[in-house]
C-alpha cells in the first residue's frame, strides 16, 4: 500500500512539474516571440510579397488564386496566405496582424518539441530541448519574419512525429494525422512538405528493417486522406489556371528551385554549416568543443536505439537533401531544428548551470532586439516612409488635375512594401535592353518569372503627363541622384518634392515640363 501512495505522489509531483514547465513555456513564447511585432513593419524583399498577396487576395474576394500587382502568381501555395487573411480579419491589416500566426506557431513548435522530447527522454529533456530551440537565433528571427517557413516547421514536424509514434505505439490515428499535417506541408510550401518527411521516414524504415510497414492498409488510407487535403486548392487551380499553374508552380518555384541557384554566391559546400552555427547560436558554439574531441578521439557510433536512429536521420537528411539544392537560403535546413535541440538537450541536461546562464542571456537579448534594435533596422528595409510621403502627393496631384500622375521606380530594387502601404503600384523605369533581360519570357522557365511588377522602358516615358520618380540614396556608381542628373537622363524639368529619412528621394515633372510638352511650346 506504501509503495502505491508513493507512486501516486511521484506522478504527482510530476504533473506539477509539467503544468509549470508548460505554464514557463507559454508565458516565455510570449514574452520573446510576440512583444515588439506591432512596432516591426513590413519589410524588402520577401516579407511584402506574402502581405501584398494576402491584401489582393482580400479585395478581389478570390481566396484561392494568389496574385499580387493585379497578376495571378504561382511563388508558394495558398495556406501562408490564408493564415495572413484570418489574422488581418482579426486584427486589422497591421504589422501584430502580419506576424501574428509566425508568432503563434513558435510557440506551437516549442510544445511539439517539450512534448516529443518528454515523451522520449523524459521531463528535464522535453523543457530543456524546448527551451535551446526557443532561445536559438534563426527560431528567433523566422518567429518573427512573415514568411512560411514557421507553418511548414510544424506541419513537417508534427508530420514525423505522429508517424513516429504511430509506428512505436501501433496506433494508426497517429498516422492519420500524419498525412494530414503532410497535406497542410504541401498546401504550405508545395511537394517539398511531403517529399521530404517521406524520405527520413523511408529511410528509418529501411535502417529498422521494417519497410514492410508502407504496405499496411493504414498507409494507403493515409494517402487517400492526404490527396483529399491538396485536392482541396491544387484541383480548382489547375482548373482555374491550367499549365500556367503548372508550369510556374511546379517548374520555376520547385525544380527551377532545386537546380538551378536563385543565388550563386550562396551555392558553397560551407553554407549550411555557418548557417547551423549561428542558427542555433549559443548552443551550437557551446557544444562545439565536445563535438570536435569526441571527433578527434574517435568516439563516434552509430545510434543504437530507434529514437536516435530517427532524430540522427531527420536531422541529417534535411541538411543533406538541402545541401544538394542548387539554391540555398536560410531557412531552408530549419526542420532540423526540433532533433538537433533533441539531441542537444542530451548534452546540457549535466550542464545546468551553463544552460540557466544561456537561455537567461538569450531571453534578455531577444527582448531588447525585439523592442529597441529591429523596429528601426526594419523601418530601413521598408518602404512605409517613402509610402507616407507619396500618397498625399499623388493625392495632391491627382486633384489639381484631374488625372492621376504616372509613378516610377528609378532605382535597383523593387519596393513591394511601398505597394502595400500606399496602394500605388509603380511601373519599373529602366532602359529597354535591362528590362528585357529582367523580363520573363514566353515559353521559358527562369528566375525572370518571378518579376511580375508592371515596367516601363525608359525610353518610353511619356513627355505629356505629370511623373512622379522614386529612386534610391544613391546610384550604382556612388553619385546622389539630383533633379540635374534626371534632367539629362531623361529629359524635362524635374524637382525634388519629398525625401525619407534614408535619404530616398522623390521627383516630379510636370506635363509640360516633358520633352514634347518643351517642343509643344517652341
Amino acid at each position: 500500500m506504501s509503495v502505491n501512495v508513493q507512486e501516486i505522489g511521484e506522478s504527482r509531483q510530476e504533473q506539477k512539474v509539467a503544468r509549470r514547465h508548460m505554464a514557463l513555456l507559454f508565458l516565455f513564447a510570449v514574452l520573446v516571440y510576440f512583444v515588439g511585432n506591432a512596432s516591426m513593419v513590413i519589410t524588402d524583399p520577401v516579407e511584402s510579397n506574402y502581405v501584398e498577396t494576402a491584401k489582393e487576395m482580400m479585395a478581389s474576394g478570390d481566396l484561392f488564386s494568389p496574385r499580387i500587382y493585379g497578376n495571378y502568381w504561382y511563388d508558394k501555395p495558398v495556406f501562408f496566405y490564408w493564415e495572413l487573411i484570418a489574422a488581418f480579419s482579426l486584427f486589422g491589416r497591421t504589422s501584430f496582424a502580419a506576424r501574428f500566426f509566425p508568432a503563434l506557431l513558435s510557440l506551437v513548435s516549442l510544445f511539439l518539441t517539450y512534448f516529443f522530447g518528454r515523451r522520449l527522454y523524459g521531463e528535464r529533456i522535453g523543457w530543456l530541448a524546448a527551451l535551446i530551440m526557443g532561445t536559438s537565433v534563426e527560431l528567433w528571427y523566422i518567429g518573427h519574419a512573415v514568411i512560411t517557413d514557421t507553418t511548414l516547421f510544424v506541419s513537417m514536424s508534427g508530420m514525423l512525429i505522429a508517424f513516429y509514434l504511430g509506428y512505436t505505439e501501433r496506433l494508426v490515428r497517429w498516422y492519420y494525422l500524419a498525412f494530414f499535417l503532410a497535406g497542410i506541408a504541401v498546401l504550405t510550401k508545395g511537394p517539398i512538405g511531403l517529399c521530404l518527411p517521406g524520405l527520413i521516414i523511408l529511410l528509418f524504415l529501411a535502417w529498422e528493417r521494417r519497410l514492410r510497414e508502407l504496405l499496411s492498409w493504414h498507409i494507403l488510407a493515409g494517402f487517400a486522406l492526404f490527396f483529399v487535403v491538396t485536392a482541396f486548392w491544387y484541383y480548382p487551380m489547375v482548373q482555374l489556371h491550367g499549365s500556367d499553374f503548372i508550369g510556374k508552380f511546379l517548374g520555376v518555384h520547385n525544380v527551377l528551385r532545386a537546380t538551378v541557384s536563385e543565388h550563386p554566391r550562396d551555392n558553397v559546400w560551407y553554407f549550411y554549416i555557418l548557417v547551423y552555427l549561428a542558427g542555433l547560436f549559443p548552443w551550437s558554439l557551446a557544444s562545439l568543443p565536445a563535438a570536435l574531441k569526441r571527433l578527434w578521439r574517435r568516439d563516434v557510433h552509430l545510434p543504437r536505439s530507434s529514437d536516435l536512429r530517427f532524430l540522427v536521420l531527420w536531422a541529417v537528411t534535411v541538411f543533406v537533401v538541402f545541401q544538394c539544392f542548387a539554391t540555398k537560403y536560410v531557412t531552408y535546413t530549419m526542420p532540423y531544428l526540433l532533433p538537433v535541440s533533441l539531441l542537444l538537450a542530451r548534452y546540457f541536461a549535466a550542464r545546468r548551470e551553463l544552460s540557466r546562464f544561456l537561455a537567461g542571456g538569450m531571453t534578455a537579448l531577444f527582448v531588447v532586439l525585439a523592442c529597441f534594435v529591429a523596429p528601426p533596422l526594419m523601418e530601413k528595409a521598408s518602404g512605409r516612409e517613402m509610402a507616407t510621403l507619396l500618397t498625399p502627393a499623388v493625392e495632391r496631384l491627382t486633384a489639381e488635375t484631374g488625372a492621376q500622375p504616372l509613378v516610377v521606380s528609378y532605382r535597383d530594387d523593387y519596393s513591394c512594401s511601398l505597394v502595400y502601404y500606399s496602394g500605388i503600384v509603380p511601373y519599373r523605369l529602366a532602359p529597354a535592353e535591362v528590362l528585357k533581360k529582367s523580363m520573363p519570357a514566353p515559353g521559358e522557365i527562369s528566375w525572370n518569372d518571378k518579376n511580375v511588377m508592371p515596367y516601363l522602358f525608359q525610353e518610353d516615358l511619356p513627355g505629356d503627363r505629370d511623373v512622379v520618380l522614386l529612386t534610391d540614396v544613391e546610384r550604382k556608381d556612388g553619385v546622389r541622384m539630383t533633379a540635374e542628373m534626371l534632367s539629362q537622363e531623361l529629359s524635362g524639368t524635374w524637382e525634388q518634392i519629398g525625401e525619407t529619412g534614408n535619404g530616398e528621394q522623390i521627383f516630379l515633372r510636370r506635363a509640360a515640363d516633358g520633352p514634347q510638352g518643351e517642343e509643344m511650346g517652341r
